[in-house]
């Protein structure tokens, strides 16, 4: 009975349409973000904000964009790390091309400049779908990378081949660099990760997420129902890449300050995407952040558990702690293949009636 919905109604068009339509929902999340704002920039520090927070948001914003292709449109990508690349090299030409432009602006930019490079790409979709896609996508994968590691103007022909971020501020807050305060890079991360997770909820329950779910169920009775296939397949690679291409300005700017392309966005950085999102569930936007907290935090964990609890040897436990988390991501499909949102929801269900067994 803590989770009754009963007695629930609504007696406006605008009160059923809201977010959260039901009252324990918009409690929970509301508690959810107002701890996320007012207690825990209090609280973290160097270790919390790099290791934990700042790669499960990052990971989160760039889930939420690989789940709307796949999960909500029905096509698969192996593309991910390329796109995010596209964003960090994006925030790099124009943080060194315009250094006075705000930084909020440039996340937003990078990310237009790889839903246009993501729309590119997503042209065979028109054509091909289901494992022939996948390795279209891991093509556009492997030739991002490569384009950002040959081509100079990239990354300014540094003779190292690296780019790096410079100090860049919000409100007055540095957020970029090595003297960037946690809280700061925290609440930047939090803020890009809470409006754009509200933004992809509502759009996934408009017109256009119900054509990208028509087109993922059946693109044939879609089409003969009205629905255009080249217009919401495209309109999916353009939001996903969006997102993933902000993800990966935040993870280059703001989490890691330096990267090589292909260290920080190989096909690994893909495969990890688009483990978090199986996990989590496809299709929903509660599983980009369950599958984001499972694989970016779950390794933490084990690690320090080995380490720290059995003292194992760092290199020995870093082998432990792969096959455990292969071990894990195996049970938990065999377990509950749509992933840890249907467990959660199924944990509803059983809140609607306990303490009563039925």
């Amino acid at each position: 009975m803590i989770y009754r919905e009963t007695g629930q109604f609504k007696n406006s068009y605008v009160s059923d349409q809201t977010i959260f339509p039901i009252r324990q929902d918009l409690v929970f999340v509301t508690g959810v973000i107002l701890i996320a704002y007012l207690i825990v920039p209090f609280l973290i520090n160097d270790y919390w904000t790099n290791a934990i927070l700042l790669p499960f948001l990052v990971y989160a914003l760039a889930s939420m964009g690989l789940n709307i292709l796949t999960g909500y449109c029905g096509q698969v990508s192996l593309g991910t790390g390329g796109f995010m690349a596209v964003g960090a090299y994006a925030t790099y030409k124009l943080i060194t091309a315009f250094p006075e432009l705000n930084f909020i602006i440039v996340v937003v930019l990078s990310g237009l400049i790889t839903a246009i490079i993501g729309l590119i790409f997503g042209i065979p979709s028109l054509r091909i779908k289901g494992f022939y896609l996948a390795v279209a996508t891991l093509a556009s994968q492997f030739f991002l990378v490569w384009l950002f590691n040959k081509v100079g103007w990239f990354y300014n022909y540094n003779l190292t081949g690296q780019i790096n971020v410079t100090r860049k501020e919000v409100l007055g807050f540095l957020v970029t660099g090595p003297e960037a305060t946690p809280a700061a890079k925290y609440l930047l991360c939090l803020s890009f990760v809470v409006i754009f997770a509200l933004i992809s909820k509502n759009l996934v329950r408009g017109r256009l997420g119900r054509s990208w779910m028509a087109i993922r169920d059946m693109d044939i009775a879609a089409e003969l129902i009205g629905i255009s296939p080249l217009k919401t397949k495209l309109s999916a690679f353009a939001v996903s890449s969006f997102y993933v291409g902000m993800a990966g300005s935040l993870y280059f700017a703001v989490y890691l300050g330096a990267v090589e392309p292909t260290e920080a966005f190989g096909i690994d950085q893909s495969f990890l995407v688009l483990f978090m999102v199986i996990i989590g569930g496809l299709g929903t936007i509660l599983g980009s952040f369950l599958g984001s907290a499972f694989l970016a935090l779950m390794p933490i964990l084990l690690k320090n558990a080995l380490v720290d609890g059995f003292s194992i040897e760092v290199v020995t436990a870093k082998h432990v702690e792969i096959i455990a988390m292969g071990a894990l991501i195996i049970f938990f499909l065999i377990v509950e293949p749509h992933g840890l949102a249907r467990l959660w929801q199924i944990t509803k269900e059983k809140l609607r009636l306990w303490p009563f067994p039925y």
